[in-house]
């Protein structure tokens, strides 16, 4: 029998617990039908973390994590994630944006505009403003405060070339984000360009990054690959919930060099419906599919990804995608709960 997965789970505050709860439930049942095993292990992290020991990111959960196969994050409201994802260097995070064909009239979008779309934005992520010098003076204008973009030139390299090999995987294009004309000594494009040397087949499209949001939602079909530091990346790929419909259906994986990695949705933590047993899973779902994928488990993935597709094309919808007409209103335990049924619905018909 093969070793079992070692999974710690970071609920966090707000809706993560409940979305991180969910998720574990369809992950275990998964486990089961597709015969690998599972050691899921908990640990504190933000205000939790600080109220039991003072610490956003105590070492207490750091040594949890160390060792395991993944991390299944929920969401924090301001303390731990930026300390986490610095601790394992976690300097790759993939936000894949692709719309549920059910769920095309759920954009912001005319359905015609996002149907097939398929963006991958790779976003830089243990460097740039979020980690720079910050604190808060005085002079004799007032008080202020600052936050210090920083980039060193291998930071940029490195995360260069991951987007240019997840491009050559792709559609061959990579759309690099910056603001060179405000920001000019970090020359994102220059030290892209460079490392593009090594992946001739790739078209690298350097774009302003206020010009960049502007397209993302007047042509988001034009882009394959979009690379973005820290801040840019943050901001930009929220885009990306307009334009599937919600926030709440959208994963990301965040790796290290040796291909561990944190997986969570991108939304926070939601405090106006925390607690009400409302929030939507799928974002965390999906954050399950690319750890399952980063595993090597790609029958399972996409086992989960048919699951899910099934549970929607039954007109199931969760309260952020304001369900109409036929479309049928369930909490995140009913969601949970038909998406486990489907996957035992697959699994009796692979064996038919």
């Amino acid at each position: 029998m093969t070793e079992p997965y070692r999974v710690v789970a970071l609920p966090g505050e707000g809706i993560g617990p409940e979305v991180v709860e969910a998720s574990l439930k369809v992950l275990q049942h998964l486990a089961q039908i597709e015969g690998f095993s599972l050691v899921i292990n908990y640990g504190l992290i933000g205000q939790p973390a600080f109220e039991k020991f003072g610490n956003f990111f105590p070492p207490q959960t750091a040594q949890i994590c160390e060792g395991s196969d993944g991390i299944l994050f929920g969401a924090v409201t301001k303390g731990g994630i930026l300390e986490l994802r610095q601790h394992f260097d976690f300097f790759i995070n993939l936000r894949p944006v692709r719309p549920f064909e059910t769920l095309l009239n759920k954009s912001s979008l005319q359905p015609q505009k996002i149907q097939g779309l398929d963006i991958l934005f790779v976003r830089e992520l243990v460097s740039g403003i979020y980690f720079g010098p910050s604190g808060r003076e005085r002079d004799e204008n007032g008080s202020y405060g600052y936050h210090t973009m920083k980039y060193y030139d291998w930071q940029i390299s490195r995360i260069a070339r991951v987007a240019l090999q997840k491009a050559k995987e792709r559609r061959g294009l990579l759309t690099l984000a910056h603001k060179e004309n405000a920001l000019p000594q970090i020359p994102w494009s220059r030290l892209v360009q460079e490392e593009a040397k090594h992946f001739p087949d790739i078209v690298v499209e350097p774009m302003l990054v206020d010009n960049l949001a502007m397209q993302l939602v007047r042509e988001p079909k034009r882009f394959d690959v979009i690379l973005a530091g820290n801040l840019f990346g943050d901001i930009l790929s929220d885009i990306g919930g307009a334009l599937v419909g919600s926030i709440g259906l959208l994963p990301s994986a965040s790796i290290n060099e040796r291909g561990f990695g944190l997986y969570e949705a991108i939304h926070g933590t939601a405090p106006d419906i925390a607690g009400k047993g409302i929030a939507n899973p799928l974002g965390t779902m999906g954050a399950v599919v690319l750890m399952l994928q980063q595993w090597g488990e790609t029958n399972a993935a996409t086992r989960l990804i048919q699951a899910i597709e099934r549970v929607l094309a039954l007109g199931y919808r969760t309260a952020d995608l304001t369900p109409q007409g036929e479309e049928i209103l369930v909490n995140t335990a009913t969601l949970t709960e038909l998406i486990i049924q489907q996957l035992s619905e697959l699994a009796l018909t692979n064996k038919e």
